[in-house]
């Protein structure tokens, strides 16, 4: 390749790449101090992975994969996990704590992404140290896209919880019927928004083992559901949630079967 094409290439790579960055510095910089204050928050590799769609086939359930992964004779914990979407308009998508801290562990969501955002996953360890990773992802209108369901249907079904165990896999799965309303979904009947509604709190445990409790906002998707790292060992799994009409859900799965 010639000198001329390599620098044109350069060239043309920095200026798609602008954008980007520059979105980077405008929206981060402005959440920076609200969501980590004046912690220094070091680089994640060998630590976090996040993956993430390049470009989310829907705006509204975007798959998010984080993997915590403390490299051989590092003997910290990690104790909690913030994901954040800087371009959503409450960009804290939720924070995840491991009361029992966690070497390994792998969680995958579904959130909304409100318009082409990086998306950041912070890890904290037991030294009281700061990890972030992120990745671009290019979606847009997850926040105020209409509900999937039927407010109705919606309704019927609050609250309703199904465990699911994948032992060859090394996982389960939670999930949560609830509606999640972001607060900017507008109601094609009477074009009036539907106010915020969401689960707030949610906690799984095994026995009397906790696993992982989340506080949660607008950005995880309706029917929250959660996949996780899981070991069974004949003890019951109780999952219990808190919204924010103050409404409470709690069932527990039988020896962590799942239905």
């Amino acid at each position: 390749m010639s000198a001329s094409i390599r620098i044109a290439a350069l060239a043309l790579s920095t200026l798609l790449a602008g954008p980007a960055l520059a979105q980077e510095e405008t929206a981060w910089g402005e959440l920076r101090s609200q969501i980590v204050g004046a912690r220094e928050v070091g680089d994640a590799a060998g630590l976090i992975e996040l993956v993430t769609p390049k470009r989310a086939e829907d705006a509204a359930i975007v798959p998010l994969e984080v993997k915590l992964h403390l490299a051989p004779g590092d003997t910290r914990k990690v104790t909690a996990l913030t994901l954040v979407v800087d371009e959503n308009p409450a960009p804290v998508v939720g924070t995840f704590r491991f009361p029992e801290g966690r070497q390994a562990f792998d969680l995958q969501t579904r959130v909304r992404v409100n318009s082409y955002s990086w998306v950041r996953a912070i890890a904290e360890t037991d030294d009281g140290r700061l990890h972030m990773t992120k990745a671009y992802v290019k979606a847009a209108g997850g926040c105020s896209a209409p509900a999937a369901k039927d407010p109705a249907e919606a309704l019927a079904n609050l609250g309703q919880m199904r465990f699911r165990v994948f032992a060859d896999r090394g996982e389960a799965q939670v999930q949560l019927r609830h509606p999640n309303y972001s607060g900017l979904q507008m109601d094609q009947v009477t074009r009036l928004y539907t106010p915020a509604w969401y689960v707030e709190k949610l906690s799984v445990r095994q026995g009397d083992k906790p696993l992982f409790s989340m506080v949660g906002g607008i950005s995880i998707s309706e029917d929250p559901t959660f996949r996780f790292s899981f070991a069974k060992t004949g003890e019951p799994v109780t999952v219990e949630a808190v919204d924010t009409q103050g409404r409470s859900f709690r069932q527990t799965f039988p020896a962590g079967e799942g239905s």
